[in-house]
């Protein structure tokens, strides 16, 4: 995506994860759950996990209802796996998330983080 692309709360994008040896890497899609102001004011994002292993859940993960409205191509979790990372890595957007889903989400986050 352009530097100019306005990344928001609840967006689920694509981002090239490199791994940790450096001889490769991996997309991988995210949820963003940074604010749109925070957003806006910094080159970073923070971000939620998606997996598509919705046979374990773990505290903090919470499964995406509204998966194919999102744009995932198949049933999600978003994991407790929170990170920030630069809005430069963010490839493409793949959907929005259902309210309800950013709702649940964050719930499940505070509840992990003892918010």
């Amino acid at each position: 995506m352009t530097s100019t692309t306005k990344l928001e709360r609840g967006d689920i994008v694509l981002v090239r994860f490199v791994f940790a040896d450096e001889e490769g890497a991996k997309r991988r899609p995210v949820l963003i759950l940074s604010t749109d102001e925070y957003n806006s004011a910094r080159r970073e994002v923070i971000v939620s996990a998606l997996t598509s292993n919705v046979t374990r859940l773990l505290p903090g993960d919470r499964l995406i209802e509204g998966w194919r409205e999102s744009g995932l191509p198949k049933p999600s979790v978003a994991t407790g796996i929170v990170r920030t990372i630069k809005a430069s890595m963010v490839e493409s957007r793949l959907g929005r998330l259902p309210a309800s889903d950013l709702r649940a989400v964050a719930a499940s986050l505070r509840k992990a983080m003892g918010l």
